[in-house]
Formats: structure tokens, C-alpha cells, sequence
């Protein structure tokens, strides 16, 4: 795939350094940009990265008509090498997040070129350090300028990437989160499923809410009933209920994240029994009572696998009881910053090598 390239004069990197990377804090020195239109994708090209120019009646500002993914590049600090995890699981996620929007598809294959130049271009950028990484955000945007309510005739593909520390800054301190009774993330025959922009919006008061409260994350549940659990935050959650684990099914209110697959496919390679399936928050209540509920732990990309103490729903904490058997949370995010650092091995082939 060719791809052009005008690249910057000087580095930005050095300036940098002292900066605290965060999340999303600092930006590398290209994007990616391509565009659609009359049917088809055009030739796609590395730039500098610069404020884009925008039609003010962008029918994806105007009527939220975007889709975006987010993966990491990581660099192995024993042998340099820059990897990326399962970027074929985000390209059919946004090839369906796509579709959902009426937006047209971008081929995995080149989907997946696109990330590996532009990562490569700016190599410079992925950190060194162990469980930092070069994160990466494709976004898909409609950029004809119209005020009709309808798919757009133009579209804009921008890839930008920010090299990243750890999402939540405490490894030691499990997360408090707030089970959400009143407002919703996603309903029955929504976009729930969809990576895209109007899902996130309508949950930042709540979330800024819960934060005055003194919670580290949301517990989403339900639209009908708001009794089932359903994701926490930005992440996908398990339970660990006596000798299974358990987490929400895929029932189109929920994104199906590529740290949750890969989640379950492990604990099924270590014959621990997984399930998907509906989860009450009696249920939880009940097994928490019991002394059963061992764990909760939440799964995604930026967190990769968080420890959770506790969930406050009406006014009681549902928490884990310690495991007498160790840490599978633990053991689980430990196994998939191996093979994404390539420190273990890899039996699935999730990972691609950029260089």
C-alpha cells in the first residue's frame, strides 16, 4: 500500500521529556489523514500533525456521524521491537462501528497498513518503559458540509498517536465505583455496541458526578430495568463468583472490547470456566454476602485489566472478598502485558510486529 509522506522538520520529542505523559497529555509529530468520497477511498498520507480544516456544517459535527478505535504500539524493553496487539480485532470493530453509522468500510488489510507506518514514522515516540506505550486513535468522520439528516458523501479518515503512561496511576489501590441507577450509557437498539462519539458525551456528568463522590469509575447498568450490570466506565467488567468468572454478554448495549475476548480466551487455555451471560446486581449483592464474590476486575485497552474493591449501588457496597488462591486479576494482566511486550510466549499470533 503507498502512502505518502511529508514529514516534519524537527522532532517535537525533545521538548517533551519533561512533560507528564498521562493519557492523552502529548502528541507525536505525524497523523494520518485520508478521505472518501465519489465511492471510494483516496490515497492516504502521513503529515505533520496540524489542526485540520473543517466544514462548519460538517454533517459528522452537526449529527455525531464518527466512529473511532483505540490500540497501543508497545516496545519491548529487552529487545526494542515495537508491537502491536491485535489490531485485526479494532479493524472489524470499526469496520462494524462503520456500518451501525452508515459510514463507509475501510479494509482491514489497509486499516492495519495505515497504523503500521504511521507507527513506524514516528518510532521514536513509542516509550521505553514497561507498561507505557504509543497509543493510537483512528477516527472516521463525516465531512460534507449539509444540514439535512442523512449519510454523509464525504468522509475523513485521521489516525493521530500519544505515547501514554499507565491509565490509572495507582497499581496497588483497587477502584470504587458507583453502580449508576438513574442515567444510562446505551439502550436496547442503540449504538451500545458502536465505537462512536455520541455514546461518550451523555456519560460525562455522570461520571463527573460519581468522581465529586469520590469514585474511580461508573458501573453502567441497564436501560429497562437498571438491575444488571453491563460495563464500568471505559471498560469491560468480570466477576469471579466461587470457581467461575463471569462477565456481561454481548447483547448490543455493550462494546465488545478486544481486552475482554482476549481475557476470555486466556481463562479458557487455563481451564477456568468463563461464562457470558446476564448479571444482577442481587446476584453480586447475594455472592458478596455469601463471602463467594472473589473478585472484580475490569478489562480494556487504556487499563488493560483493573483490580475493582467495591461497587456502590443504592447506597450499599457490594465488595470482593480476597481469594485464598491468588490474584486472577493479577494473573490475567500480567500474561497479557507479556505477550503484548513480547516478554512471553504469544500461541494465538495477536501479535504484529512494526519493527
Amino acid at each position: 500500500m503507498q502512502i505518502d509522506r511529508t514529514l516534519i522538520n524537527a522532532s517535537g520529542l525533545g521538548a517533551t521529556q519533561d512533560q507528564e505523559l498521562g493519557f492523552g497529555n502529548v502528541f507525536s509529530d505525524h497523523m494520518l489523514v485520508r478521505d472518501w468520497a465519489h465511492g471510494e477511498w483516496g490515497r492516504a498520507a502521513i503529515t505533520p500533525r496540524e489542526p485540520i480544516s473543517v466544514e462548519p456544517s460538517a454533517l459528522g459535527i452537526h449529527y455525531g456521524q464518527s466512529v473511532f478505535e483505540g490500540l497501543k504500539a508497545y516496545r519491548g524493553s529487552h529487545d526494542g521491537v515495537i508491537r502491536l496487539f491485535r489490531p485485526d480485532r479494532n479493524a472489524a470493530r470499526l469496520e462494524a462501528s462503520s456500518e451501525r453509522l452508515c459510514i463507509p468500510t475501510l479494509p482491514a488489510e489497509e486499516f492495519i497498513e495505515c497504523i503500521r507506518q504511521l507507527v513506524a514514522t514516528d518510532a521514536a515516540w513509542v516509550p521505553k518503559e514497561r507498561e507505557h506505550a504509543l497509543y493510537v486513535r483512528p477516527m472516521v468522520f463525516a465531512s460534507e458540509g449539509h444540514l439535512a439528516v442523512r449519510p454523509a458523501r464525504s468522509y475523513k479518515l485521521v489516525i493521530t498517536t500519544a505515547p501514554v503512561a499507565p491509565y490509572f496511576s495507582s497499581r496497588s489501590r483497587a477502584l470504587r465505583l458507583k453502580a449508576e441507577s438513574r442515567f444510562t450509557r446505551a439502550a436496547s437498539g442503540g449504538t451500545g455496541a458502536a465505537k462512536t462519539s455520541g455514546n461518550y458525551a451523555p456519560t460525562l456528568w455522570p461520571m463527573a458526578s460519581a468522581a465529586e463522590e469520590g469514585f474511580d469509575q461508573i458501573l453502567w447498568l441497564d436501560a429497562q430495568e437498571h438491575a444488571f450490570a453491563e460495563e464500568a466506565g471505559q471498560m469491560n467488567i468480570f466477576f469471579r463468583i466461587g470457581d467461575e468468572v463471569v462477565t456481561p454478554e454481548l447483547s448490543g448495549t455493550i462494546l465488545p472490547g478486544v481486552t475482554r475476548e482476549s481475557a476470555l480466551r486466556l481463562l479458557e487455555d487455563w481451564g477456568i470456566k468463563a461464562t457470558t451471560r446476564r448479571v444482577s446486581m442481587m446476584e453480586l449483592a447475594k455472592a458478596s454476602e455469601e463471602g463467594s464474590l472473589l473478585e472484580i476486575f475490569g478489562a480494556g485497552t487504556a487499563a488493560v485489566i483493573a483490580s475493582v474493591a467495591s461497587i456502590s449501588h443504592l447506597g450499599k457496597e457490594i465488595s470482593a472478598a480476597p481469594a485464598a488462591s491468588g490474584s486472577l486479576a493479577e494473573r490475567l494482566r500480567e500474561e497479557l502485558l507479556g505477550i503484548q511486550y513480547g516478554e512471553r510466549p504469544d500461541p494465538h499470533n495477536w501479535i504484529q510486529v512494526v519493527s
